[in-house]
C-alpha cells in the first residue's frame, strides 16, 4: 500500500539547526524528554504544524466512524410501510464493504512492502521523478473522483440539514414539525395528540426565519428548494445483456460529483497543496466507509501486523521516506507554515481509523444487545428412538430484537431541537434518542489515539528524525480497547461480535442458564435457509413490482434493450398527509 505513509511527522524539509543541537546529541532519553519544553519553545512553529495535523487526523477519524454507522446485526430492519419506504431502506442498508480476513494480516505487509520498494527503485532509476508524479497524479486523482463525490455530497447534506432541520424547538420548549406535503409547520397541542398549524409559520426555515415576511412566491420557492434538496431520485440504467442496475441519489449526490470533477481539474491546473490535502481527506473518508476489519481479532491481527512492517522500513530501510519525500502526489496531508512544513501519511488515519469505526458500531450492536427481550416459548419435539412417535413440547427461550432507527444525518435536528443542557442526550424524537447511543469503546479508541500522535510528536522532536506514526498508533489504539473490554467484563462479546453477516439471524431460540445468561443457540441450519429464502423472496418480488408500470398487467411482456432514466417521487397532495388540521 503506498499510501501507508508511515513519515506521518517528518518534516519536508529538515528541521533547522539550532544551537541546542550538539548538546542534545549527548543526552540521554531521560534527559531529552526533560529538555523537551525547551525543544518545543525553540520548534513552536513546528509544534503548531503537529496540532493541525494531529486535530485533522482526529477529525477525519471521527466523521468517517460515524459515517461507517449501519445497522447492527442486533436490530431489526425498521418495519416495512410503504413499499417506497422499505426500498429506500434496503437500499441504505446493502451499501458495499470490504471485510478483511485473518489473512491480510500477512498480505497486507507484504503487498505494502512489494510497492514501496517498487516505487523506490523506480525513482532512483528515472533519477528525476517529475514524471512518476505526472502519471501517479493522474492515476490518484481519477481514483479520487468517488471518494471526493462521497466527501462533497456528504458535506451537502449535512449543510441542508441545519438549514432544512424536519424538527425544532422554540425557547419556551414548544417542539416544531416541518411538513412539506401541507407546507406548514405543527405542533402537538398540550391536551392532546393532535397536531396544531401555525398560521404565522409560512416558511420551512427554523427559528426567528420561520416567520419571516416574505411574499408567497418566495416562501413556495424555499418550500421547492427543501423538497429538491431533500427527497430521492432513482437512476436507472439498463442495456441488454450487459448491465441493468438502479440506484438512489438525491441532488446533493450529483453536485457533490460535479464538485470532485472541478476540484480535479483545478488541482491539475494550480498543483495546489490544500487541493491535495483534500483529495487525502476524501481517500481516508471512504477508506473508513468502506472498509471494515470484520472483527476485533481480525483488525488486531493485521494492525500488528502494519505495525512490525511500519517500524522496519522507517529505522532499517531508505524507502519509506525516499518514497514519502520524493512523490508529490496526495497519499499524505502535507501542512506548510512560515518557515517549516511538515506531513502525515493517509495509511496513519486510515488503518486505525477503521478499527477506531468498529468500535463505533460495537457500541452501536451493544446499545440494542441489552435491549433485547427473550420471550418464552412452546416447542414441540418428536421422538421415534423407542420405535414409537412420542411428542413432546418444552418451553425455550427466543431473542427478540428492538426495532432499528437509523441515528444518521440528524446534526441539523440535534442543533435546532435540543436545548444546551440536553445536548449529550438529546430525546426530542426517536431518531435523535437512538443517535445518542453510549460510545464507551469509540471515545477509548480515541483517547487512544490521540496520546499516541502526541507520542509520536515527542519523539519527533527530541530525535530529530521521521518517526513511524504506527509504532505508536498501533499499541495505543488496540491495548486501550482490550483493556476496557476486560474492565467492563465483554471481552466475550467483543471476541464474538462479526460484521459478516452470521449474527443478523431472526427468532433466534437459544438455551440460558439460571441467571438468564445465552449460552447456546439452538437453531439449526434448515431455519436460518427458510428465513434466507423468504428474503430473497420478497427482495425478487420488490424488483419485479418497480419493473412494473401501470396499466400494464394485461399486456404483452416487454424489457428494455438501452434504458437511462432518473426518476422523481411525486409530489404528496396535501389530503395524503395523515396530519390533521387543528
Amino acid at each position: 500500500m503506498a499510501s501507508n505513509d508511515s513519515t506521518p511527522l517528518a518534516g519536508s524539509e529538515k528541521v533547522a539547526a539550532n544551537i541546542t543541537e550538539s548538546i542534545l546529541a549527548n543526552q540521554t532519553f531521560t534527559e531529552k524528554l526533560s529538555s523537551l519544553p525547551i525543544i518545543l519553545w525553540e520548534n513552536r512553529d513546528l509544534f503548531l504544524l503537529e496540532c493541525r495535523i494531529i486535530f485533522t487526523a482526529m477529525a477525519c477519524i471521527y466523521i468517517g466512524s460515524h459515517a461507517a454507522l449501519r445497522r447492527p446485526p442486533s436490530a431489526n430492519p425498521p418495519k416495512r410501510g410503504k413499499k417506497g419506504e422499505s426500498r429506500e431502506q434496503r437500499d441504505e442498508e446493502e451499501k458495499f464493504v470490504q471485510g478483511l480476513l485473518p489473512s491480510d494480516a500477512i498480505l497486507f505487509p507484504v503487498l505494502a512492502g512489494v510497492i514501496l520498494v517498487g516505487l523506490y527503485y523506480l525513482i532512483k532509476w528515472l533519477e528525476d521523478p517529475d514524471i512518476l508524479n505526472k502519471i501517479l497524479k493522474i492515476y490518484f486523482s481519477s481514483m479520487s473522483l468517488a471518494s471526493m463525490g462521497k466527501l462533497f455530497a456528504d458535506s451537502l447534506h449535512f449543510m441542508t440539514g441545519f438549514v432544512f432541520p424536519t424538527v425544532w424547538t422554540t425557547k419556551d420548549g414548544k417542539l416544531y414539525h416541518v411538513d412539506q406535503s401541507k407546507k406548514g409547520q405543527w405542533h402537538k397541542a398540550d391536551d392532546s395528540q393532535d397536531p396544531v398549524y401555525d398560521d404565522k409559520k409560512k416558511s420551512p426555515l427554523p427559528g426567528r426565519w420561520s416567520e419571516l415576511s416574505l411574499s408567497e412566491s418566495s416562501n413556495g420557492f424555499l418550500w421547492e428548494v427543501r423538497r429538491l434538496l431533500l427527497e430521492q431520485w432513482t437512476v436507472r440504467l439498463s442495456i441488454h445483456g450487459v448491465v441493468n442496475e438502479a440506484f438512489k441519489v438525491r441532488f446533493n449526490d450529483i453536485s457533490g460529483t460535479v464538485l470532485a470533477v472541478a476540484a480535479n481539474v483545478l488541482y491539475h491546473t494550480t498543483e495546489s497543496t490544500f487541493l491535495s490535502n483534500v483529495m487525502g481527506y476524501a481517500f481516508s473518508y471512504a477508506g473508513i466507509i468502506l472498509m471494515s476489519p470484520t472483527t476485533f481479532g481480525t483488525g488486531t491481527a493485521v494492525l500488528f501486523g502494519l505495525f512490525f512492517y511500519d517500524i522496519y522500513m522507517v529505522f532499517y530501510t531508505p524507502y519509506m521516506v525516499t518514497v514519502a519525500t520524493k512523490l508529490e502526489v496526495p497519499i499524505k496531508l502535507v501542512f506548510e507554515g512560515p518557515t517549516k512544513s511538515s506531513m502525515l501519511g493517509l495509511g496513519d488515519i486510515v488503518l486505525p481509523g477503521i478499527f477506531v469505526a468498529l468500535c463505533l458500531r460495537f457500541d452501536h450492536y451493544m446499545y440494542y444487545y441489552r435491549q433485547r427481550k427473550l420471550v418464552p416459548v412452546e416447542l414441540k419435539f418428536e421422538d421415534e428412538t423407542s420405535g414409537q412417535l412420542v411428542s413432546s413440547t418444552k418451553t425455550q427461550r427466543m431473542v427478540v430484537k428492538p426495532d432499528y432507527v437509523n441515528p444518521k444525518n440528524q446534526w441539523g435536528d440535534w442543533f435546532w431541537s435540543t436545548r444546551l443542557g440536553k445536548k449529550l442526550s438529546p430525546d426530542t424524537t426517536s431518531a435523535l434518542k437512538a443517535s445518542a447511543f453510549p460510545k464507551t469503546y469509540f471515545y477509548t479508541a480515541m483517547v487512544g489515539y490521540l496520546l499516541a500522535m502526541v507520542m509520536t510528536l515527542a519523539m519527533l522532536l527530541v530525535y530529530r528524525h521521521a518517526q513511524p506514526a504506527l509504532l505508536y498508533l498501533v499499541p495505543g489504539v488496540i491495548f486501550a480497547v482490550w483493556l476496557t473490554g476486560t474492565v467492563r467484563g465483554e471481552l466475550r462479546e467483543m471476541w464474538a461480535y462479526t460484521e459478516d453477516g452470521r449474527l443478523d439471524t431472526v427468532d433466534t431460540i437459544v438455551d440460558v442458564d439460571g441467571d438468564g445468561n445465552v449460552i447456546d443457540i439452538v437453531n439449526d441450519k434448515k431455519d436460518d435457509d427458510k428465513i434466507e429464502e423468504k428474503q430473497k423472496t420478497e427482495t425478487n418480488a420488490d424488483v419485479k413490482s418497480d419493473i412494473k408500470t401501470e396499466g400494464n398487467s394485461g399486456k404483452e411482456k416487454r424489457y428494455p434493450v438501452f434504458l437511462f432514466s432518473i426518476e422523481a417521487p411525486a409530489p404528496r397532495a396535501a389530503s395524503d398527509s395523515k396530519a390533521k388540521v387543528v
